[in-house]
């Protein structure tokens, strides 16, 4: 057995045909449970030749619409309609999932700035090595269902990478219509805002898999107009790729689908003292350049003047900061430009 090779387990087999649900089997030893393991929900449908298609949520443990509709996608599936083969796992940081969290209460890390992992390390790095070391090297494509989590809330919007190469262009943007999210942010897959390449696009990206992602809503709850687009994107590209037919003609298409880019540091907004925050500007609106972002508060100064936060350029809000209370160096919400 290679060193390498995880030490998260399963009772899935990955090549047999039909529908398998079971558990990732994350070795967990603590006090009241010397021998215990913490049970990942996994779900693998296999039909036949095709591609397979791996597909998560609950990267951050308080993001919803994606473990809703992957959930849904499996109880409601018809095998006979699959050619290829779909793994579905609705949560996988599970231990932050059920606490409710972003990151996970055993070690306080963010799963999708832990990439790829570590084999030995703690619960968070042995998801993050399980995903890079066995499922991405199963897979074709993945779609990763985010949100905004507790602290942030976005526009229902599907996430691109950005690509240069023309067939790489012209097959994301095939996807794209397939898709047909209102709104569509082109970013750097690679590295997340900071700059860090410890994302699960950089891995999809090294094993040669076809990543997208997305943000479809936030502030710890359902997106109803969210879950409507996950649902609804996830059925179409499923027959887009030819690997799940519909059991009934998919929606109608939205029309045109705004397509923006949030690459420019000026397009974020972020809390430079502690206090708390009046927003100045709405989800959806289209924000001059130096726009007043908000005001924050002096906590134990009422009467002091608060302090002015301005968006650097303009554009179109796709997400706020939900908590009014703000430390420094927290994002109070971002602004994409037209693509």
């Amino acid at each position: 057995m290679s060193d390498d090779k995880s030490m998260i387990g399963t009772n899935i087999d990955f090549d047999r045909d039909g529908l398998q649900t079971g558990t990732l089997r994350l070795p967990h030893s603590v006090h009241r449970s010397a021998y215990g393991h913490i049970a990942i929900p996994i779900a693998v449908a296999k039909n036949g030749e095709g591609p397979t298609v791996l597909l998560t949520g609950g990267v951050h443990g308080d993001e919803y619409e994606g473990p809703i509709a992957l959930a849904r996608l499996v109880r409601e599936l018809d095998l006979s309609r699959l050619s290829g083969r779909l793994i579905v796992v609705p949560a996988v940081n599970y231990p932050a999932f059920v606490a409710g969290t972003r990151t996970s209460p055993i070690d306080d890390i963010n799963l999708n700035r832990t990439f790829p992992g570590k084999r030995n390390g703690t619960a968070t790095e042995m998801i993050a090595h399980y995903v890079t070391t066995e499922l991405l090297p199963r897979s074709d494509y993945l779609v990763d269902f985010h949100a905004g989590g507790s602290s942030l809330q976005y526009l229902p919007t599907l996430l691109a990478p950005r690509w240069s190469d023309p067939a790489q262009k012209e097959r994301l943007e095939e996807f794209i219509d397939a898709f047909d999210p209102p709104n569509v942010v082109y970013f750097d897959s690679i590295r997340a805002l900071s700059g860090e390449d410890r994302v699960i696009g950089n891995y999809a990206h090294q094993n040669n898999v076809f990543f997208v992602t997305g943000e479809f809503g936030g502030g710890s709850t359902v997106n109803i107009e969210g879950l409507a687009v996950v649902e609804n994107g996830l059925r179409a590209v499923l027959s887009h790729l030819k690997v799940l037919a519909p059991a009934a003609p998919l929606p109608k298409r939205r029309g045109k689908v705004r397509r923006l880019v949030m690459d420019d540091p000026g397009l974020y907004a972020f809390a430079p003292r502690r206090g708390f925050f009046e927003p100045r500007f709405a989800l959806g609106d289209e924000v001059p350049a130096g726009a007043l972002a908000g005001l924050i508060y002096d906590l134990d100064d009422p009467w002091a003047e608060p302090v002015s936060v301005h968006f650097r350029h303009g554009g179109f809000a796709v997400c706020i900061r939900t908590f009014s209370l703000v430390e420094a160096g927290d994002c109070l919400g971002h602004l994409a430009s037209p693509a």
